[in-house]
C-alpha cells in the first residue's frame, strides 16, 4: 500500500521546506512570458516550471481549469507534467475543487488512484453539498494513500458570506474543519512511534505528532483566524501569499506552529520564462518560510 500522504508530505517538508507553488497558466501570464495562448504555449510554460521546481519544492499545485480550457491536448500536457514532477520528488496537489455526490464524486476521486493517467498525491475538494458528499473521495484517498484539502475558510473577499454562516452553534467553516479532524482521528493517523520511531520523530516540532493525510484550505490573508484548528490533526493549505497580500508574518500570526503548506503562485511565476529565475524566486520564499 502507498505510504500515506501525511507521511509523504511531512517527509517532503523536512527535506525541501513547506513551499507549495501553484501552476496557474492563465492567458495573461502566458502572454507576459512571451508565449502563445495555446497548447504550445501551455506546454512551454509547464515544462519550464516543472524543470525549475520539481526537484526543489515540496509541492506543486496545478490548477486544473487552466489545462482543461485547452481541451484534451491541454490535459495531455498536464498528464506529462504530473508524471515528471512526481518522478523528480515533488508531491502534486491537483487544484480541482471538485464537489458532488455518490458515483460522480467517486469519479473525481479517481485522480488519487495510482493507475490513473493523471494520478496525483492530493486533491482539493469542495464540501458545499454536505459532509456525506465527501465520503467517496475520503474512501478513495485512504485506500490509495492520497490526501484531500477541503475548502474551509478561503482567502477570497466575500468568502465569509457562506463560510461564516451558522450551522447550529458552529460556522460552516468550523463544521468543515471538525469533519476533517474526525477523518484524522486517532487510529486513522500517520505513523506509530513504537513501530516506526524514525518516521514519528520526523513529524515532531512544527508538524506535530501524527500529521494526518487530510487538511483544510484556510487563507493566509485573513484579518484573524475565526476557526479553531486545534482538532484538525492535519495540514493547512494556506493560499494568498505574495500578490494577494499575505506574508510569512501573517502565517505565523494566524497559524503559529501548526502544520501549514503555504501556497505561492504569482510571486514565483512572475520571475518569467527562465529556469534559474524561477528557481531563485522559489528559493527566496523557502528561505523566508524556514528562517
Amino acid at each position: 500500500m502507498t505510504t500515506p500522504f501525511g507521511t509523504r508530505l511531512a517527509d517532503a517538508v523536512a527535506a525541501r521546506g513547506p513551499l507549495c507553488v501553484g501552476l496557474d497558466p492563465h492567458r495573461e501570464l502566458l502572454l507576459e512570458w512571451g508565449l502563445t495562448d495555446d497548447v504550445d504555449g501551455l506546454r512551454r510554460f509547464t515544462d519550464l516550471v516543472v524543470e525549475a521546481l520539481a526537484g526543489h519544492v515540496a509541492v506543486l499545485k496545478p490548477q486544473l481549469a487552466f489545462y482543461e480550457r485547452h481541451g484534451s491536448r491541454g490535459m495531455a500536457v498536464l498528464e506529462d507534467a504530473v508524471a515528471w514532477a512526481r518522478a523528480a520528488g515533488a508531491l502534486v496537489l491537483l487544484d480541482a475543487k471538485r464537489g458532488d455526490i455518490g458515483s460522480t464524486m467517486a469519479g473525481y476521486a479517481d485522480y488519487l488512484r495510482p493507475g490513473h493517467p493523471l494520478a496525483v498525491d492530493a486533491l482539493t475538494v469542495s464540501p458545499y453539498l454536505g459532509p456525506d458528499s465527501l465520503e467517496p473521495a475520503r474512501r478513495t484517498a485512504e485506500q490509495c494513500g492520497g490526501g484531500l484539502f477541503v475548502l474551509a475558510r478561503t482567502s477570497n473577499p466575500d468568502a465569509a458570506t457562506f463560510q461564516s454562516a451558522l450551522v447550529g452553534e458552529r460556522s460552516v467553516a468550523q463544521t468543515v474543519v471538525d469533519t476533517v479532524g474526525r477523518w484524522n482521528a486517532p487510529g486513522r493517523l500517520v505513523g506509530d512511534p513504537a513501530s516506526d520511531p524514525a518516521s514519528f520523530a520526523d513529524q515532531q516540532g512544527r508538524w506535530g505528532a501524527f500529521t494526518g493525510s487530510h487538511g483544510v484550505v484556510v487563507g493566509a490573508t485573513l484579518a484573524e483566524l475565526d476557526v479553531d484548528l486545534s482538532g484538525l490533526r492535519g495540514p493547512v493549505l494556506a493560499p494568498g501569499l505574495g500578490a494577494q497580500g499575505g506574508s510569512v508574518a501573517d502565517l505565523r500570526r494566524l497559524f503559529g506552529d501548526r502544520a501549514v503548506v503555504p501556497s505561492v503562485s504569482r510571486d514565483v511565476l512572475r520571475a518569467g520564462a527562465d529556469v534559474a529565475a524561477l528557481r531563485a524566486a522559489a528559493d527566496r520564499w523557502t528561505a523566508e518560510l524556514t528562517a
